[in-house]
C-alpha cells in the first residue's frame, strides 16, 4: 500500500472513494445534499486542498485532504474499512503534514469514536456544517506532545 500526493487526474477515483464512504457512513445526509456535495466537491473543494491517496496498483482505497493544520477530509472506500487505512492516513497527517485539528459530523458516530481513539480531544461544537447545512460539527484538536 502506498500514500502519495494526489493530482487532478485522481479526482474521479477520489470521488468514487468519497461516494462509497459517504454511502456507508453518512446515513443522516439528505439525498439533495449528497447530490450537491457530489457536484461541488471536485469543482470547489478538491482543488483547494492538499490531497493524498492510498491504495494499490488496482485502485484507490482512501483519500486524505488537508488545509494547513486542518484535516478537511478522510474517506475510506467502504470495501476497505476496518483494515487500518484510516489510522495510517491520520498518523501520516499528524507526523508528516502537521495536522492538529479536525471537524467531524456529530451524527457520524463511527468517525467521532475513531478520532477519539486516535487521541483527538473535543474542543467545541457548531450547530451547522461549514456550508450552513443542519449537520452539527464537533471540533477536535490533537494535543501537542
Amino acid at each position: 500500500m502506498f500514500i502519495r500526493k494526489a493530482t487532478a487526474a485522481d479526482y474521479p477515483a477520489i470521488m468514487q472513494v468519497w461516494e462509497s464512504s459517504v454511502l456507508a457512513t453518512h446515513h443522516f445526509l439528505q439525498k439533495s445534499d449528497f447530490d450537491l456535495f457530489k457536484k461541488i466537491i471536485p469543482e470547489q473543494f478538491l482543488p483547494a486542498l492538499d490531497l493524498y491517496v492510498t491504495g494499490d496498483d488496482a485502485r484507490l482505497t482512501g483519500v486524505l485532504g488537508v488545509s494547513g493544520e486542518n484535516l478537511e477530509m478522510l474517506f475510506i472506500d467502504a470495501a476497505s474499512r476496518g483494515q487500518g487505512i484510516g489510522q495510517q492516513l491520520v498518523r501520516f497527517a499528524l507526523s508528516e503534514l502537521g495536522v492538529t485539528k479536525v471537524d467531524v459530523n456529530e451524527q457520524n458516530l463511527q468517525a467521532v469514536g475513531f478520532y477519539r481513539k486516535m487521541g483527538f480531544v473535543e474542543t467545541g461544537r457548531s450547530e451547522t456544517d461549514g456550508m450552513g447545512k443542519p449537520y452539527p460539527l464537533l471540533h477536535f484538536t490533537f494535543p501537542q506532545q
